[in-house]
């Protein structure tokens, strides 16, 4: 039988029990263990969201806030394992210190940020985005055969965004035409 560290942890969780039983004091490991981030967490088994091998992930739940993820050593196909967008899952779902959470914009020529609501950000880009698919569309190539596409405009995926973003996002640009897409998936 191979160990792993969650049999392994059973096991001295079995052994703990029985020491206690015979009457040795774990009060100091009693109070270790209750100032361990995950202790009195719920186990959440999920799966991590970052590529098609859908790795499973044993999130940590207490009082209603994520404090830890892990891989899940019971699933067959990553055995507890994670690559590197997996094992940083727990840090980019609650890390915001030093992160940018509102529009930024810089006009044409200018050399200064300004925040800028989503509502403004979301028109602006709709409206560019507009503009060049009406000046660039094209509907047929040059034999006269039915092409409707757009090559001006390029999108990039990102590793960050998950399957279902990957999928609607890949529709929604799809729909307007574009072929030049590519995702930037790889760790």
């Amino acid at each position: 039988m191979q160990a792993t560290r969650r049999s392994f942890l059973k096991g001295l969780s079995a052994g703990a029990l029985t020491l206690s039983v015979m009457g040795f004091d774990l009060k100091a490991v009693h109070a270790y263990a209750t100032s361990l981030k995950i202790e009195g967490a719920k186990e959440i088994i999920s799966v991590c969201p970052f590529c098609a091998v859908c790795c499973q992930i044993i999130a940590h739940v207490k009082d209603g806030k994520l404090v830890s993820t892990e891989g899940d050593p019971d699933f067959p196909v990553n055995e507890g394992a994670l690559c590197a967008k997996g094992a940083a899952l727990f840090g980019m779902y609650t890390h915001t210190e030093g992160r940018v959470l509102k529009p930024m914009y810089r006009a044409p020529f200018s050399d200064h940020w300004e925040e800028k609501d989503w509502d403004w950000t979301i028109d602006r880009i709709a409206h560019l985005v507009k503009e060049a698919r009406d000046k660039d569309f094209k509907e047929k190539n040059e034999k006269g055969e039915v092409v409707n596409r757009l090559e001006s405009l390029f999108w990039m995926g990102t590793s960050h965004a998950s399957n279902e973003e990957c999928c609607v996002i890949n529709s929604a640009v799809k729909s307007l035409g574009m072929v030049c897409i590519d995702h930037q998936a790889r760790v």
